[in-house]
């Protein structure tokens, strides 16, 4: 079986058309709505009460308040951020920072909305800025989580809050800039005077994006679910240092008793775990099976969904899956674009890795941590084309074997 879709785009659900691209109205006061005769009372001294003044808002407990509508309760406690206060930007800075939004400092557009890069004066600091389309496929919500979930987060695969801008309709958030992008556009469709990217660099960035899914679910107090694990997701800095990005579906885990969280499915075509899409029970497990997507399209160079391929291989899951019982035709799964530079046994331990992450069932993929020690074996373990053959050494080839006990990840050789 292949993947079960979820949506379209990241971050889709159904909604009311109309509701949806309705302009955002500011909500009347308490004494603007309530009725004329209620407007003053007097007291039994005949002396006319006056309405009580609410005190304003500050910009940046307005996400506090709204967080508080979501019922992130861990994230907020007391009317404090569990993490770093992320700054508060005007409007007016930003736009200044983008040149008036210029087209040449336009980077790329996302269910979120368009992403500039600017330059920060008063920080002296190049950033990018993503701007709410406030007809878009994400809204306030997301906005609000992805500042309170990235509030929490230090970890260096995981990109950077700088702050954000809440004034009157504009939603915006301030990131570090990540000059090489995302992993998407050095993977699929390739311009002619980019380089493919070589096996270690592949290796390296699966590592470093485990080790960020990592952090989410095992290292943050409360764990986190990821639930948008995709390629277009993971920023490349320096070196292919990669980063994730994008938190405006994730989820607080479960905790005590708890074995998932029941929400409505969302998601990305081909990303998507099928236990998660038949039942909206989302689980860590959820985010294991679209980091194996993740691997196999670091393997194989193909797209998690491409309607362009032949009904059958539109799915790279379901494409992969009868390969995966072949060990001779492992070599059918590894990129063109790579040319026949990579070494056997690293082949044979990613696509064990990315098989097992990618099961059915979701208490036979593995943990975060098992993925993790795994690639981080093979990311350490360089590859150097003048020294090995892909083609070569048949018989000593290690076929790499999964242990299904446990969902536990194995890559060593027979």
């Amino acid at each position: 079986m292949g993947c079960f879709t979820c949506t379209g785009a990241s971050g889709t659900e159904p909604t009311d058309k109309n509701t949806r691209n309705k302009p955002n109205k500011e909500k009347p006061t308490a004494a603007e709505s309530r009725p004329d005769s209620e407007k003053e009372k007097s007291d039994p001294s005949g002396k006319v009460k006056q309405p009580e003044l609410k005190e304003e808002v500050p910009k940046d407990k307005q996400v506090y308040l709204d967080t508080n509508e979501l019922e992130l309760k861990d994230i907020y406690k007391d009317g404090k951020p569990v993490g770093k206060q992320a700054q508060t930007f005007t409007f007016d800075e930003l736009t200044a920072a983008t040149g008036n939004f210029r087209s040449d400092c336009f980077l790329g557009e996302g269910g979120f909305g368009k992403v500039y890069k600017g330059h920060l004066e008063k920080m002296n600091q190049v950033v990018a800025i993503k701007q709410l389309d406030r007809n878009g496929l994400q809204g306030t919500k997301e906005f609000v989580v992805e500042v309170a979930m990235l509030s929490l987060v230090d970890h260096p695969n995981l990109v950077k809050l700088i702050g954000f801008c809440a004034e009157r309709d504009q939603r915006l958030l301030v990131y570090e800039y990540m000059p090489l992008g995302s992993l998407e556009t050095h993977l699929h469709d390739l311009p002619r005077n980019r380089k493919a990217l070589d096996w270690n660099s592949r290796m390296k960035i699966a590592a470093g994006a485990a080790r960020g899914l990592e952090y989410l679910h095992n290292k943050m107090k409360p764990p986190i679910i990821y639930r948008d694990l995709k390629c277009s997701n993971i920023l490349l800095g320096e070196g292919y240092h990669p980063k994730l990005s994008d938190f405006g579906l994730a989820k607080v885990g479960p905790s005590g008793d708890q074995t998932h969280v029941s929400t409505r499915v969302m998601g990305t075509y081909g990303y998507c775990a099928p236990d998660y899409a038949m039942t909206g029970q989302l689980t860590f497990k959820s985010d294991i099976y679209s980091f194996g997507v993740v691997l196999l399209e670091l393997i194989s160079g193909r797209k998690a969904y491409d309607p362009l391929k032949e009904r059958k291989e539109q799915y790279l899951v379901a494409w992969a899956r009868p390969l995966f019982r072949d060990r001779k035709k492992f070599s059918l799964m590894v990129d063109p674009m790579l040319q026949g530079q990579y070494p056997v046994r690293g082949l044979y331990q990613a696509l064990a890795i990315a098989a097992m992450c990618v099961q059915e069932q979701p208490n036979m993929r593995p943990a975060i941590s098992d993925v993790v020690t795994a690639l981080n074996y093979l990311s350490s373990q360089n590859y150097e084309p003048s020294v090995h053959s892909s083609g070569s050494s048949r018989i000593s080839s290690p076929r790499a074997t999964t242990k299904e006990t446990g969902g536990r990840v194995s890559t060593s050789s027979e």
